[in-house]
């Protein structure tokens, strides 16, 4: 594929970790996608913008956007639509975006690299005195994160009570979280100028946990970047020296 139009943050990233960048044409507002043209949000953008564009392939990486999918290809667009869920189905993603640009070895090493990184990490964390971790992916109202969230806190060594692997994010009251009682609480909020645990502290919660705050691109992000996010994670919640950076 000559030229791709990326429509999620987490194709982008993927793209350019298996060393296509070149051949981007556009991305959206939200993606890390150097000079490329602009083409809107990820949920509606300029569908005109994309068509002067040209694109031989537009890559669309998540459940909310099916609908945008139908409509790209009701309009004659060429459209790669995966639907991550956990992190199996994250891990699995590298090799169909491979497949999808036209770069098969690349996206089976990228994943058979991530199988590899998530299984250190979980051979060094203990399997015993796992600390209860509450992940907030949205302050307002408070949203317990889902999808792949879960898998990622129990790769890194901890308990998550809130939702299951592969269920979307969930409102949640402050009764709830403090029935369980976190040890440790991480703040990513989606679209989040600078960390911070300020929405928590702020909170009249009564919580008895190590707090933090971290990228949100790390945890709520189906790419490369979720595993920077379980170095970091496991860094927090047991001090364990691993690498948390994460390369093909």
């Amino acid at each position: 594929m000559d030229r791709i139009v990326s429509l999620a943050p987490s194709a982008t990233s993927i793209v350019r970790t298996l060393d296509a960048s070149d051949r981007l044409a556009g991305a959206t507002a939200h993606c890390e996608a150097g000079d490329v043209p602009s083409v809107g949000g990820w949920l509606n953008p300029d569908f005109e913008t994309i068509e002067k564009l040209d694109p031989d392939l537009l890559l669309t990486n998540d459940q909310l956007q099916a609908d945008l999918r139908d409509d790209l290809r009701n309009h004659g667009f060429t459209v790669s639509h995966e639907e991550p869920a956990t992190l199996e189905d994250v891990l699995w993603t590298f090799r169909t975006i491979g497949e999808a640009i036209g770069r098969p070895e690349e996206g089976a090493r990228l994943e058979a690299r991530a199988r590899e990184y998530v299984e250190t990490i979980r051979n060094v964390t203990p399997d015993d005195d796992r600390p209860v971790v509450y992940c907030e992916e949205w302050g307002d109202p408070p949203m317990a994160a889902g999808n792949w969230v879960p898998d990622a806190i129990r790769v890194a060594g901890g308990r998550y009570p809130f939702v299951e692997p592969g269920e979307r994010s969930q409102e949640i009251d402050g009764q709830e979280v403090e029935n369980a009682d976190p040890d440790h609480a991480i703040v990513h909020h989606c679209g989040a100028a600078e960390p911070s645990t300020r929405p928590l502290v702020e909170r009249e919660w009564r919580l008895d946990a190590e707090l933090h705050a971290i990228d949100d691109s790390l945890l709520n992000q189906p790419s490369p970047r979720l595993l920077e996010g379980l170095g970091t994670i496991a860094e927090r919640l047991h001090g364990i020296d691993v690498s948390r950076s994460f390369e093909l």
